[in-house]
């Protein structure tokens, strides 16, 4: 087995790992919203759900940035690569600051406002 081919399969492996973060945390949040329905308030246990789904989906595209600069050292490094390497981090990049926004209702280098501030 050489380089190539030990790359290709973290990749894969990498790439299952994605969907099933991005999986399971979606199975997860929805079997504790059930849980909760009759505990609970509509809004509440909606607001909650989304914010960890998103948060599932956060940790998915931080791990898929991961698998595609596996994928660009796997194949033949050319500059067209390497762009498309960039244009795909960048997208993700803000795809993720834009969900830990709607997420936090805060940017991410901002301070967290506790409770006894």
């Amino acid at each position: 087995m050489n380089y190539h081919n030990i790359l290709v399969i973290m990749e894969n492996t990498i790439e299952i790992l994605w969907v099933s973060i991005i999986f399971g945390g979606i199975l997860m949040w929805l079997y504790r919203a059930a849980r909760a329905y009759g505990h609970d308030t509509g809004k509440h246990i909606y607001t909650h759900i989304r914010e960890e789904i998103g948060r599932s989906i956060l940790l998915g595209l931080e791990i898929l940035i991961a698998v595609d600069i596996i994928k660009t050292v796997t194949n033949e490094l050319t500059l067209e690569n390497t762009i498309t390497l960039g244009l795909i981090v960048l997208i993700r990049t803000i795809l993720s600051i834009s969900l830990e926004v709607e997420i936090e209702q805060r940017w991410p280098w901002q301070r967290r406002v506790t409770k006894s501030e």
